[in-house]
Formats: C-alpha cells, sequence, structure tokens
C-alpha cells in the first residue's frame, strides 16, 4: 500500500496561525484536486471518533504533552494511502515543525518536492488572529497567548525553512496580500513542478 505514495507529489506547507496558509489550502484542493491534510485535523478527528488511539491521544494532550512523532506520522500515513487512488498530490498542513520532523516523515512516507512557506509579518497575523478569536470563540485567540504562540512558531520554523531552503524547494508566499493575488503566487509554485 505504502507505495502507492511513495511517488505522489507531497507538499509540505507552512506558515503562521493566522497567515492565511488554510484558505491557500483550500483553493489548492480546488484547482489541483490534492488532499489537504492537517495533522491537528487528523488528530481532533481521531479523538472524537472515540477510538482506541483516539482515547489514548485525548490522554496525552489533556496533560498538555505533545503527541508522539510516530503516532502523528501514521496518522498522515494512513489518511494518504486512504486517498491515494483520488488523489493528484497532498498537501501537508503545519508539519513538519521541526527538522527531525521532516526527516522521519521523509523515512516513512515520501519526500516533499516543495514546500510552500505561507509568510506574513507578525503584526498581520496576530491582527487576523483577534478577530478570528471574537467569532470563533476559540479560547486561544486571546493577544497574549497569540504573541507567545507566534513566537513558538518562529524559534520551531527558522531552522525547518533552512533546512530546505539547502535543497531548493521552498517557496516563499507573501500573504500580505489579497487572497487571490497570495493563491496566483502559490499556482505559480505549484505549476513549476514536474
Amino acid at each position: 500500500m505504502a507505495d502507492k505514495i511513495k511517488d505522489s507529489k507531497i507538499i509540505f506547507v507552512v506558515g503562521g496561525p493566522g497567515s492565511g496558509k488554510g484558505t491557500q489550502c483550500e483553493k489548492v484542493v480546488a484547482k489541483y484536486g490534492y488532499t489537504h491534510l492537517s495533522s491537528g485535523d487528523l488528530l481532533r478527528a481521531e479523538v472524537s471518533s472515540g477510538s482506541e488511539r483516539g482515547k489514548q491521544l485525548q490522554a496525552i494532550m489533556q496533560k498538555g504533552e505533545l503527541v508522539p512523532l510516530d503516532t502523528v506520522l501514521d496518522m498522515i500515513k494512513d489518511a494518504m494511502i486512504a486517498k491515494a487512488d483520488v488523489s493528484k498530490g497532498y498537501l501537508i498542513d503545519g508539519y513538519p515543525r521541526e527538522v527531525k520532523q521532516g526527516e522521519e516523515f521523509e523515512k516513512k512516507i515520501g519526500k516533499p518536492c516543495l514546500l510552500l512557506y505561507v509568510d506574513a509579518k507578525g503584526e498581520t497575523m496576530v491582527k487576523r488572529l483577534m478577530k478570528r478569536g471574537e467569532t470563533s470563540g476559540r479560547s486561544d485567540d486571546n493577544e497574549e497567548t497569540i504573541k507567545k504562540r507566534l513566537d513558538l512558531y518562529y524559534k520551531a520554523t527558522e531552522p525547518v525553512i533552512a533546512f530546505y531552503e539547502s535543497r531548493g524547494i521552498v517557496r516563499k508566499v507573501d500573504s500580505e496580500l489579497p487572497v487571490d493575488e497570495v493563491f496566483s503566487q502559490v499556482s505559480k509554485a505549484i505549476d513549476a513542478l514536474k
């Protein structure tokens, strides 16, 4: 089964909370027929399914601990295999958070052909998230928490970007622009893939 996904197009999508990467992923799915996989969504879905694995994950997350890398990779891989027959490629959203995760992903699943770096200024992301907090009721959308999340995100992401930049597969997209202009940058990057 795993052979099916080995030769697929895999795109890592990296961007801070509020960078607009979710919106861009939706647009890619609509235009290119890719499958959008977010490790956060997969974890939440697994927990709400009430499965054995879901219960274990819930216990880990309730303690505020990080879910083991192997577990996350298994979930991504299962989701990829499930879509292998219909998918034109995969958007792996919010992953890898660190270089080691990227290396493990390549060992277990496959190499990315592109890393889309959806980048907005820190203050833009704060503004967008504050706005989302007004409507979403997400408790983690208040200013202090947001700034903390952004700090963590930058610390974690810089080495990842540098690692893939050395391979020449990073395409930085300026998401300060209107959504459609951002998407035309994204499309250019995807159209350039062989």
